[in-house]
């Protein structure tokens, strides 16, 4: 009978377990910039939908701001305007959620202006 020395059993696995918590980070960091960037995208999109409903009627631009954008987001939208005869200026910043703990970022902060079409001035 031969006897088989098997002395890298189990290498493969010890080696998988070790790159794991690796791919895990590098795949949270994937998705944590695709939030940042869809979160900004939302921003811009709430001010600019905003900013248009308000220069056009003179009202209801948050809720028409709040509206295009996703549920979740929308319930903490910060909007802050500056109009004038002339035009819309509006501010909105939405707060971005960290994915990985321990991080914070900064929150997401879009302007428009808009030129005032509103007929009542």
């Amino acid at each position: 009978m031969r006897r088989r020395v098997h002395s890298d059993r189990g290498q493969v696995a010890l080696e998988y377990i070790g790159f794991i918590p690796i791919l895990l980070l590098v795949a949270l960091c994937g998705i944590q910039l695709g939030w940042v960037a869809y979160v900004h995208q939302q921003a811009q999109t709430a001010a600019r939908t905003a900013a248009r409903v308000e220069a056009r009627t003179g009202e209801g631009g948050e809720a028409a701001g709040r509206s295009a954008i996703s549920g979740g987001l929308a319930e903490t939208a910060d909007f802050d305007w500056a109009n004038s005869r002339d035009a819309i200026k509006v501010t909105v910043t939405l707060s971005v959620n960290s994915v990985i703990p321990g991080l914070s970022f900064d929150n997401a902060t879009a302007t428009v202006t808009m030129p005032n079409d509103d007929p009542k001035g």
